[in-house]
């Protein structure tokens, strides 16, 4: 398995997140608003985290102004609102070595920073 950055090029802190990684040449990157995720990355996304919603965002400005947070959403509602828009995928996300490594919590950064050191 290849290790992978699922971002978005005009984010700030993905940006700045990749700048601070060491060996990001050891990963393949991957701008979600030029090559959507699939289905079958989103799948292996989940296989690794175990839920669609902890790869949601709900600080996404779409979440508030479709007032997603009034509703009560399952894991078929948070599968398809991140395949239907890059969004609502919580951003960065990392598989490395078989792990995943989602958002930009310095916990997350900082283990990211580790495993390709």
């Amino acid at each position: 398995m290849t290790n992978k950055i699922y971002y978005l090029a005009s984010c700030d802190t993905c940006r700045k997140i990749i700048k601070s990684l060491p060996n990001s040449d050891k990963l393949e990157f991957q701008d979600i608003r030029q090559n959507p995720i699939t289905e079958n990355e989103l799948e292996e996304m989940h296989a690794l985290s175990g839920s669609y919603e902890a790869l949601f965002s709900k600080k996404a400005q779409l979440y508030k102004s479709m007032d997603l947070k009034n509703k009560s959403l399952t894991e078929v509602d948070f599968k398809r609102y991140i395949l239907e828009h890059y969004t609502f995928l919580s951003r960065p996300v990392f598989i490395i070595d078989d792990k995943i490594y989602i958002g930009n919590g310095q916990k997350y950064i900082i283990e990211v920073v580790k495993a390709l050191s």
